[in-house]
């Protein structure tokens, strides 16, 4: 009996001793399959996180900027110094806008448009038999190209010649809304919501399609035969 005991009793003591190991074993941070499956996932998502914060703070700024189009530049939206309304008064050739009003002496105009097929000069007198006294001393040049023709004055005393007049027949030449020679009435009527016809505007006949700013000096026209553009004549008045 007292045998039996004792072997019992070691057997208790012996249950006692392996429970206090596997508690302190635990409390010593030892973890169970499942817990450290758990752990391993979770540090991997924060590692992650971290990662993917450091690519999106390191991004170029193309990358960031990704669907913000940049503003496109229509053709003919160069910009261009002095009056806005005269700046609608203008046609585009090589990159280079060309406007009424604009200074453009012989060098200039052939820097932009190359040398013209011919050139004309007139000075204004009183005897010249133009009948045109309020321009006497002022020198018209006439520059002439194939489907173009821009006239300039200078004004007495030396100042630079100026763009008064142009003529436009040849569809390389466009407006800054990108008209032409060519182009259908419709098209012109789109562009130019601001202008009106002249006349009935029946589709087979001719007319004039004018876009006036409101000072009434500037004008740009365009002749309409057949439903489309024939000609385009941007001009200012002179006094």
């Amino acid at each position: 009996m007292m045998k039996w005991i004792n072997k019992a009793t070691a057997v208790t003591l012996l249950s006692i001793l392996l429970t206090m190991a596997l508690t302190g074993c635990q409390s010593s941070g030892a973890k169970s399959p499942e817990e450290a499956q758990n752990s391993a996932e979770k540090n991997t998502s924060n590692e992650q996180a971290k990662d993917g914060g450091a690519l999106n703070s390191t991004a170029p700024a193309s990358e960031k900027s990704k669907g913000q189009s940049a503003e496109t530049i229509k053709e003919g939206s160069i910009e261009k110094k002095g009056n806005v309304v005269l700046k609608e008064l203008a046609f585009v050739y090589n990159k280079h806008t060309i406007a009424i009003s604009d200074t453009a002496d012989e060098d200039q105009m052939e820097q932009m448009l190359g040398k013209p097929d011919n050139l004309k000069s007139h000075t204004y007198s009183a005897d010249d038999g133009t009948n045109m006294d309020t321009l006497i001393g002022f020198t018209e040049k006439v520059y002439t190209y194939p489907g173009l023709k821009i006239k300039t004055i200078s004004i007495p005393k030396g100042k630079q010649d100026s763009i008064f007049h142009i003529e436009i027949t040849d569809p390389k030449y466009a407006t800054v809304r990108n008209i032409k020679a060519g182009d259908s009435l419709d098209t012109l009527k789109h562009a130019y919501p601001e202008g009106k016809l002249l006349g009935d505007g029946a589709p087979n006949e001719e007319d004039d399609f004018r876009y006036e700013p409101s000072n009434y000096v500037d004008v740009m026209s365009f002749h309409i035969k057949d439903s489309k553009v024939e000609s385009i004549q941007i001009y200012s008045l002179l006094d």
